[in-house]
């Protein structure tokens, strides 16, 4: 999901100047730091003590075969679901868990009773009054259906089992007939956008899913309340969309039916786009609105994801179509695809959608773990930013930088959740954090850096905002967390956590070896924050717990300082004695520039482990002259709460 960028710059606006309220004793202590017994358990035989997933991992499946339809005229989608639920756990289960994510829509939804009289971004607006008509919910054995007995709860629903479903294998089907009305604000994840050519619909959280049980929490159930987010098992979705034949459906994985759906010309254009690095028209600004295939009638448009905890897809009479071929690791191939309204047609807007698509697919492709979907497809609509498998939704406002910033982050959020998939509803970092720090490595690499820089945070003002009196940690649960602080604690300090290991603690070469190693491991299945660590420390064979303990569980602050420096023996070209302190409880790895009287400049980096002693640290540098400056972190590359202490000048 995107967040704009002044909830960030708000937080940092509304935080404490650091400067001024800065240390100047010491609060530092080393066996807090440092303490032992980080991990809350050992590992076992489903998740490893070396953050894998162990020889008994295991997770369920969930199979899901949907036939739905669109009405334009009501703003209404009805369809039914077969859900095959397989049971791969250890354990036999007398109940399932779902989530009706569409009841969030009612008045009576508790995510309209826990929003703010101000509104915000994932309010209800206009007083809509939504949710699922559920017609039925039935029990499929031996060929037959019977009725099941269920409860709805908010946005969940308990199926109560008339027989244990078995571990280790037992699969159990229902069937249930469900219909729903579009709301027009669908709190910045889905919704209806009126253009000149008809409405554009964007449909998501659109049948009822099942919830996660795992070895962790057994069944995840926390209602759907706006700003937590998903977390859903794998499984292969079929999925059929009928809808008047003047529009273009789009969706999550493989269209299935394109010569039943697509003109002759459409057809020829898609084969064309298939070959093509440079984009190809499917549907031109001219053809917009103008009708399709079997005009006034309706068409069904068939889809197909495997392995995939989700789908979404969008639907408009006013599309404009355009593709290009993703070119992936190995020789695959996949399709990127755009479809906007006139309205935002251009080469400094939407008409360079899909050059943007596949300038950053192919990057993470090449940098993480190959796009696993045969097309990636990027809707411009009412949304802001949301992400779903090998489909996002991006505002049809966007232009330029703006257009390539959003793009880029939500198709990285196919790698974070939706290849790794970590559980957003408690931990959104996970996914908005890492897919933040990512943003910035596809920033540098797109078309020869054009937009490099352009979600770059200056560490001097993400102090602010960072360390704060009203920040929270990161590990906030996201229904918990201030809407102000959202930015902060689940994008840009995840985020920039993993460029500090990047950068200053790890390197380059053993972070990327590590952070690869952990998201092939983890591909398609489900890992705890704790898994994650492990991983990390396991990988790039670094004790890592300090700063998992200071810049993810707490909130502590850095504040490096050079407190004195002196000649050794009175008589600098023996060498000088440089005094550097700690006075926050977050320790850092810390470069130190040096420059003597006769034009010399020198650096040195100290570990980490150096503030095992104390908050104080003293070491020998072998000048040759009196030393002038002495300054840590010269390249001003942490988030340092005082600035003014990192600098020595000789008087």
């Amino acid at each position: 999901m995107n967040l704009v960028t002044r909830l960030f710059a708000g937080a940092c606006l509304s935080a404490i100047s650091l400067g001024a309220a800065a240390q100047t004793t010491s609060v530092y202590d080393q066996h807090e730091t440092f303490a032992p017994l980080f991990y809350p358990s050992f590992g076992d035989e489903v998740r490893a003590a070396d953050g894998t997933p162990g020889p008994k991992y295991w997770q369920n499946r969930a199979d899901y075969k949907i036939e739905a339809a669109i009405d334009n005229l009501n703003h209404a989608v009805s369809g039914n679901v077969v859900i095959s639920y397989t049971n791969n756990s250890p354990q036999d289960l007398n109940f399932v868990w779902l989530q009706l994510d569409q009841n969030i829509y009612s008045q009576k939804s508790r995510g309209v009773a826990t929003t703010a009289t101000s509104g915000g971004r994932w309010a209800n607006r206009q007083a809509f009054d939504g949710g699922y008509n559920i017609a039925s919910v039935t029990l499929i054995q031996d060929g037959k259906e019977t009725a099941a007995n269920y409860t709805v709860t908010d946005t969940r629903m308990q199926i109560r089992l008339p027989k244990d479903l078995k571990s280790k294998g037992g699969v159990v089907q229902f069937r249930i007939n469900y219909a729903f009305q579009i709301p027009e604000y669908g709190t910045d994840r889905m919704g209806r956008l009126n253009t000149k050519n008809g409405w554009i619909y964007e449909i998501a959280q659109w049948f009822p899913r099942l919830c996660v049980y795992d070895n962790v929490n057994g069944w995840n159930t926390l209602p759907y309340l706006g700003q937590g987010e998903f977390y859903l098992e794998y499984g292969d979705i079929t999925y059929n969309i009928t809808a008047p034949a003047e529009m273009v459906v789009v969706g999550s994985g493989e269209l299935l039916n394109p010569k039943e759906v697509l003109t002759a010309d459409q057809q020829k254009r898609w084969a064309e786009a298939t070959n093509s690095d440079k984009t190809v028209m499917l549907r031109t600004a001219a053809e917009a609105g103008k009708g399709g295939k079997a005009s006034g009638k309706n068409l069904t448009w068939k889809f197909k994801c495997t392995n995939t905890r989700d789908v979404a897809w969008a639907a408009s009479e006013a599309f404009i179509w355009d593709a290009a071929r993703i070119n992936l690791p190995g020789g695959k191939k996949s399709l990127a695809m755009s479809v906007y309204p006139v309205e935002s047609d251009g080469n400094n807007a939407w008409g360079r959608s899909t050059e943007y698509v596949k300038g950053c697919i192919e990057f993470y492709s090449k940098y993480l773990y190959p796009y696993t979907y045969p097309m990636a497809v990027n809707v411009a609509g009412i949304v802001g930013g949301m992400e779903y498998p090998g489909i996002v939704f991006c505002s049809s406002r966007a232009q330029k930088n703006g257009l390539w910033g959003v793009t880029n982050h939500e198709f990285g959020h196919n790698w974070f959740p939706m290849i790794v998939g970590s559980d957003e509803r408690r931990f959104p970092w996970m996914d908005e954090g890492f897919n933040t720090f990512i943003n910035g490595l596809a920033d540098a690499d797109f078309n020869n850096g054009e937009y490099n820089g352009n979600r770059a945070i200056n560490p001097e003002a993400a102090a602010g905002s960072f360390f704060g009196d009203r920040s929270e940690s990161i590990l906030t649960v996201p229904d918990v967390t201030q809407q102000f602080n959202l930015g902060t604690v689940a994008y840009y300090k995840p985020g920039f956590g993993l460029k500090l290991l990047r950068e200053n603690i790890l390197g380059p070469e053993r972070f990327d070896t590590a952070f690869r190693y952990y998201v092939h491991k983890w591909a398609f299945k489900h890992p705890t924050p704790w898994d994650f660590f492990h991983c990390m420390e396991n990988a790039a064979g670094e004790n890592l717990e300090w700063f998992w303990r200071g810049w993810f569980m707490n909130k502590w602050k850095i504040d490096l300082a050079v407190t004195d420096v002196a000649a050794i023996q009175n008589d600098p070209s023996k060498g000088s004695t440089i005094t550097v302190a700690t006075l926050e409880k977050l320790p850092m790895p810390v470069t130190i520039e040096i420059k003597e009287a006769n034009g010399k400049t020198g650096r040195i980096t100290l570990p980490v482990e150096v503030w095992q002693h104390g908050g104080v640290w003293k070491f020998n540098y072998a000048s040759t002259d009196k030393v002038t400056s002495v300054v840590v972190d010269p390249d001003k590359t942490i988030p340092d709460v005082n600035l003014k202490n990192n600098t020595w000048t000789a008087q």
